[in-house]
């Protein structure tokens, strides 16, 4: 019998954590049943991909209107019940998502935090912080399991040590497939002898591209090969094209937009990856860009647990200049490690690995209830 997992996501579009719960449903369609409660009405990338692989599209909409939200919910249970778990991944909300799964009898209930927002969230208002500790107070009481891709996602969203570190995993097929440089960057537009530099991410503040683009400007003053690939969607892309024209940078610019071929971009265009994100709970681009083998210059918040190759990440804080992150970058351009995807494949990020450690638990916690 299949176990009937409701996840709650903000919406499938393509995301480090959307993208992994795609991977553990594509490998284990057969074992666990994964419906999709979204906060929005807006059709999303994955929408089409779940639907065909049996699951559902639920919207939950109004999350900011509780008693909307929990009429909604409640319906929800109802119609498409009985869930044996809710998994929910919408990290502080993830609290009041609980507390309604418990009142509407569902056993197995998990916060899952995948980000650690402390560095913003620290000087909100009072309101903000009430809030805050009122849905980790929820998150202690109506969560039967706490799971966390670092040690630094789980001390934002969790006040005691009873939680599980869970390796996200990266589907490695996509990295073993041949390499035909040439025909990906006709397709992009990138001169075939470009030095490019790579980012994978959504435009907002989080991912910091308006750094990127000074430390790029850089790069191009030591190097006029030097072209910047990036790969993502977001509300701030105009601004950032904005930025780019400003600083002259738009004829040495790739906006890729969100692309299927994360993989193939990394092994066949890229030549270096850089990530100088303000905060992060793992960054899974980097576990794939490992798998690629690239060399990567990222900022000092990004959690230990991401280096799975420690000769292929250069740390570096984001308050150092832009010319020291460039000359960083150039000084690690030629950088190769020999078996860079046989490392990650034997590494707990490897989707088997990691798919068998969620189903594991689920399998646990499900008997747990079965018995009490």
């Amino acid at each position: 019998m299949k176990t009937r997992i409701l996840h709650v996501v903000g919406g499938m579009n393509r995301g480090g954590v959307e993208t992994w719960l795609m991977s553990v449903m594509r490998q284990k369609r057969d074992r666990i049943s994964m419906d999709f409660l979204v906060h929005t009405a807006e059709p999303c990338v994955y929408d089409a991909e779940i639907l065909e692989l049996g699951g559902r599209i639920i919207p939950c909409l109004f999350p900011n209107c509780p008693w909307q939200y929990a009429r909604r919910f409640y319906q929800i249970v109802d119609r498409f019940g009985a869930y044996d778990g809710v998994h929910s991944h919408v990290h502080h909300y993830s609290g009041y998502v609980l507390r309604l799964a418990e009142r509407a009898g569902i056993p197995i209930r998990i916060a899952h935090s995948h980000n650690n927002t402390q560095s913003v969230e620290t000087n909100r208002g009072l309101p903000r912080q009430w809030y805050l500790s009122l849905m980790k107070h929820w998150i202690e009481q109506h969560a039967t399991l706490k799971l966390a891709c670092s040690q630094s996602a789980a001390i934002d969203l969790f006040n005691d040590r009873e939680y599980q570190i869970l390796p996200y995993g990266v589907d490695l097929e996509p990295f073993q497939a041949p390499i035909d440089p040439h025909s990906i960057r006709r397709e992009l537009g990138i001169p075939a002898d470009a030095f490019v530099i790579g980012h994978v991410g959504r435009f907002d503040y989080q991912k910091n591209h308006p750094f990127l683009l000074r430390i790029m400007a850089e790069i191009v003053k030591r190097d006029r090969s030097a072209w910047l690939l990036l790969v993502g969607v977001g509300e701030l892309r105009s601004q950032i094209e904005q930025i780019a024209e400003e600083l002259g940078l738009s004829d040495r610019i790739t906006f890729a937009g969100s692309r299927p071929d994360v993989p193939r971009l990394m092994r066949e265009a890229m030549d270096m990856f850089v990530f100088p994100s303000h905060y992060e709970g793992l960054g899974l681009v980097l576990i794939e860009a490992q798998a690629a083998g690239l060399p990567c210059v990222v900022s000092d918040v990004i959690p230990a647990e991401v280096e799975i190759i420690p000769d292929l990440l250069d740390r570096q804080s984001i308050s150092e200049s832009a010319s020291s992150w460039a000359e960083t970058v150039l000084s690690r351009r030629n950088l190769a490690v020999p078996d860079a995807l046989e490392t990650v494949r034997q590494s707990s990020f490897n989707i088997q690995t990691a798919v068998g450690q969620l189903e594991k638990l689920y399998g646990e916690f499900a008997l747990q209830e079965a018995i009490a």
